[in-house]
């Protein structure tokens, strides 16, 4: 297999993305904002994952929470292909409480992979209707597929993950992260968060990397990523979202989307629109 190719077709259900990918490219380490489920098509896959290192193949079902720092790279020179959806975490919660009767502001996937034929037909059936279907399809035909599988992942593939104490929630690296988080766009320097934080800036630097999974100035490149990815959606030219995003010009998202996506602003563009 050639480097191959990435594509994010546009899927009919609100608050929910799609791709398809049949690759050899290796994904260097990121994290998404959303619920992240798949399937594995064809050949292998390797990922660090927030449980360890893990690998998939052919039918294996691949998934990852929101701000899971991991990477992904082929088994072999052969590549591998696969077929993703992302969900808005609100989507999951919303069906954890609808299952449990309670309340549930956050749930964790539990298994990065997972031999799980039931959540692989719940999943395919889901990619048929909303992403693969050339003819208008009721409403209620998603919804319910939709429902099957997250109240699948819900009961079979999730928990509630234990809470921060307010101590570690206000701690140095943590406001380190808010303050990238405030303005991704900004300018800022090791110097200007250690400052911030009380460190010393080889102390910011490695308890960031520690505690993050990635360094400053990569985590501060996803978060920009994250917020252009917001201003294309919202109809903003490639060009602006690049400069309202922090990037030196539009050459210099593309490179960081195609890193970190494997598509380009303009192919996001073309499946959210």
């Amino acid at each position: 297999m050639s480097r191959g190719r990435v594509h994010m077709p546009r899927c009919a259900l609100a608050g929910v993305e799609a791709t398809v990918a049949e690759t050899a490219h290796a994904f260097p380490r990121h994290s998404h904002d959303r619920f992240g489920v798949g399937v594995i098509v064809s050949g292998g896959h390797r990922s660090a994952s927030g449980r360890g290192v893990v690998e998939a193949r052919a039918n294996d079902a691949i998934m990852v929470n929101p701000g899971e720092v991991h990477d992904g790279s082929p088994l072999d020179e052969r590549g591998r292909a696969w077929r993703m959806l992302y969900f808005e975490p609100s989507m999951l919660t919303g069906v954890a409480r609808e299952l449990n009767g309670m309340a549930a502001r956050e749930i964790e996937l539990t298994q990065p992979v997972a031999r799980d034929p039931l959540l692989k037909r719940r999943f395919d059936r889901l990619f048929a209707v909303s992403v693969e279907t050339h003819v208008v399809l009721d409403d209620l035909i998603r919804e319910e597929a939709l429902l099957d599988l997250l109240g699948h992942l819900v009961r079979a593939h999730a928990t509630q993950p234990a809470r921060v104490s307010l101590a570690n929630a206000l701690g140095p690296i943590a406001r380190a992260k808010a303050r990238i988080d405030d303005d991704p766009s900004a300018s800022v320097t090791l110097a200007d968060l250690a400052a911030d934080t009380g460190l010393s800036r080889f102390q910011l630097l490695r308890g960031f990397a520690h505690e993050m999974g990635l360094p400053p100035h990569a985590y501060r490149m996803q978060r920009r990523v994250a917020l252009a990815r917001q201003w294309i959606a919202r109809g903003a030219t490639l060009a602006d979202a690049a400069a309202a995003a922090g990037f030196a010009d539009q050459s210099h998202m593309t490179r960081a989307f195609v890193r970190l996506l494997g598509v380009t602003p303009a192919s996001y563009a073309a499946a959210i629109r």
